[in-house]
C-alpha cells in the first residue's frame, strides 16, 4: 500500500504539510506493527489450552490481564508526557522507550511461562508510555500554525499509517504463530519495533528544533519528589502483587480506577491553575465529556481482544477448506478498514473546509456507528443460536466496528493538540491518550461481564448503550464545539 497524502489547495507552505509528518508516522507504523502484532496474539495466548501453546488461564482471567495490560500502557504515557515536558527532550524520549519496547518483546520471545509474560508485559508498558505521547507532540509540532482542515488531514494520515502497522502486526505475527507458536509470534513483533528505532534513527536530525528541547524543565531541586514518588509506586505494586491483592481478576478495575484518578486530577489542575486563561479552560471544560465518551467507545473498540476473543474461541468456524484461517488475523480486519476508509475521509474533511462536520458531530457519528455494528453482531448471535458462527460474519462485525474509529481516534489527536492550553499542551496530548487506557481497561471489564452473561443480552446491552451515548452527542454538539473554539477565533 502507498502511503501518498492527497494534493490539497493550499499556499505553498501548507502544500507541505502531510510530507513532514511521514517520517514520524512510519516510524510509529512500525510501532504500532510490533505492539498490535503482539496484542493480536496475546489474548489467545492466555486463552488457549497448554497443547496449543497457550497458558490456559480461563476467560475471565485472560480478559483481566488483556485489558489491564492495554490500560497500563495509556496510562503509562502520562508519565511519558510529563518525562518529555519536564526532563528530558521529547527527542530522546522516544529513542529511549523504543529501545525498552524491544526489550519487552525479547523476553516475551524468549521466555516462557508467566515470569516471560510479566516481564515482557512491563517493560513494553514503560517503554510505550515514553514513546507514544511524545511522537505525537513532535507531529503536532510540525503542524503548529496550520489550518483545522491541515491539522485534521495531517492527523488523520498520521493515524491511517498507526491503523497500517496494527494491520500488518497481527497478520504477520497471526501467522507466525499459527506456523510455528506463540513464541515465533513475539520475536517476529521484536523484529518490527527493531524496525522502528532504525527508521527513527534515520528522522531525528530532520525534526523540529522544539522537539530537542525541554519545553518546562524541572529544577533540579525539585527532583528528589518525583523520584520518592515512583519508588513508592513500585513498592506498593511489588507489595500488592505478593499478597495476592492485585490478581488476573481484579486487575482491569484497578487500572480504570487508576486512570480515572488521574484524568480527575489532571483536569482539576488544568481548571485550576491560574496560568490557564479563562478561554483555556472553557474549551477544556468542553473537552471533559469528550473525554469520557471517548473511553467509552473505545472500550467498546477494544472488545476485540476481550470479549470478541472469547466468542472467536468459542463459536467460530476458522476452517477455510482444508485451511485454518489465523485467528490474530480477524482482529487485523479492524484496523484495516479504518485504513481503507482513512484517505477517502480525509480527502472528504479536505474538500468540505469549514462545511464539515465538527468534532462533536464525528465522535457521535463513530460511537453510533459501532452501536450499529454490535446490533449487527446481535442479530449474528441469536440467529445460529448454539451453532458455530460463520466465519465471514465475524469479518463483517470487524470492518463495521473497525471503520468507526475514524471518526474519533485521529480527531480526538487533532482537538487535543489544539485546543490545549498553552502551559499544558503536552499534558493535553496525555490526557487524550487516557481515553484509551480507560478503553483498554474498560474492554477488561467488559469481558468480564460478557463471560457472566448470555451473549444477547451482552450486545443489546453495549449497541443501545453506543446509539444512545452516541445520539446525545449529536443533540448537544452545538454548545459543545462552541465552548472547544472558546478564543480561538480571534487567534
Amino acid at each position: 500500500m502507498t502511503l501518498t497524502p492527497p494534493r490539497l489547495a493550499a499556499p505553498a507552505e501548507n502544500r507541505a504539510v502531510p510530507r513532514r509528518i511521514w517520517s514520524m508516522a512510519f516510524t510509529e507504523l512500525w510501532e504500532r506493527f510490533s505492539f498490535y502484532g503482539l496484542q493480536g496474539i496475546l489474548s489467545f495466548y492466555l486463552l488457549y489450552s497448554l497443547d496449543k501453546g497457550g497458558l490456559d488461564l480461563g476467560p475471565a482471567a485472560s480478559s483481566g490481564i488483556v485489558g489491564a495490560y492495554g490500560g497500563a500502557v495509556y496510562l503509562a504515557q502520562l508519565v511519558g508526557a510529563w518525562v518529555g515536558d519536564r526532563l528530558v527532550s521529547p527527542k530522546y524520549v522516544v529513542l529511549w522507550g523504543g529501545i525498552v519496547i524491544t526489550c519487552g518483546h525479547i523476553a516475551l520471545a524468549a521466555v516462557s511461562g508467566l515470569a516471560g509474560l510479566g516481564v515482557g508485559l512491563v517493560l513494553i508498558i514503560l517503554g510505550t508510555g515514553a514513546l507514544k505521547t511524545n511522537i505525537t507532540s513532535i507531529v503536532g509540532f510540525m503542524l503548529d500554525g496550520h489550518t483545522d482542515a491541515k491539522r485534521d488531514a495531517g492527523f488523520s494520515y498520521f493515524y491511517m499509517a498507526i491503523n497500517v502497522g496494527a494491520v500488518i502486526g497481527p497478520l504477520s505475527t497471526g501467522f507466525a504463530q499459527s506456523q510455528w507458536g506463540f513464541h515465533y509470534g513475539f520475536g517476529l513483533a521484536a523484529v518490527g519495533m527493531f524496525a522502528a528505532l532504525v527508521q527513527y534513527g534515520f528522522s531525528m536530525k530532520r525534526l523540529p528544533e522544539r522537539a530537542g528541547k525541554v519545553n518546562n524543565p524541572l529544577p533540579a531541586r525539585q527532583l528528589l519528589a518525583p523520584a520518592g514518588y515512583a519508588v513508592t509506586t513500585l513498592a506498593v505494586i511489588a507489595v500488592c502483587s505478593l499478597s495476592g491483592l492485585l490478581s488476573a481478576g481484579n486487575m482491569s478495575s484497578i487500572v480504570t480506577i487508576a486512570a480515572l484518578v488521574a484524568a480527575a486530577g489532571y483536569f482539576a489542575l488544568i481548571l485550576s491553575s491560574a496560568r490557564v486563561t479563562g478561554d483555556e479552560k472553557r474549551r477544556v471544560s468542553a473537552y471533559l465529556p469528550l473525554f469520557l465518551l471517548s473511553g467509552v467507545y473505545f472500550g467498546f473498540l477494544f472488545q476485540k481482544f476481550t470479549a470478541i476473543s472469547i466468542l472467536i474461541t468459542d463459536r467460530v468456524d476458522l476452517g477455510v477448506g482444508a485451511w485454518t484461517f489465523p485467528v490474530a488475523w480477524i482482529t487485523a480486519v479492524s484496523p484495516l478498514s479504518a485504513v481503507l476508509i482513512t484517505p477517502l475521509i480525509a480527502r472528504l474533511w479536505s474538500r468540505l473546509g469549514e462545511r464539515q462536520p465538527k468534532p462533536v458531530a464525528k465522535f457521535a457519528i463513530g460511537l453510533i456507528q459501532i452501536g450499529l455494528a454490535y446490533f449487527y453482531l446481535l442479530v449474528v448471535s441469536t440467529a445460529t443460536g448454539n451453532a458455530t458462527i460463520p466465519l465471514l460474519l465475524i469479518l463483517l462485525f470487524m470492518a463495521l466496528a473497525g471503520s468507526s474509529e475514524v471518526y474519533v481516534g485521529p480527531i480526538g489527536l487533532a482537538l487535543a493538540t489544539k485546543i490545549g492550553p498553552s502551559r499544558f499542551k503536552a499534558q493535553m496530548v496525555g490526557l487524550n491518550f487516557l481515553t484509551l487506557a480507560l478503553g483498554s481497561s474498560l474492554s477488561g471489564l467488559l469481558g468480564q461481564l460478557f463471560a457472566a452473561l448470555p451473549s444477547a443480552a451482552y450486545f443489546t446491552i453495549v449497541a443501545v448503550s453506543s446509539v444512545v451515548l452516541g445520539g446525545t452527542l449529536l443533540l448537544a454538539r452545538k454548545p459543545l464545539n462552541q465552548r472547544l473554539d472558546a478564543g480561538l477565533q480571534a487567534e
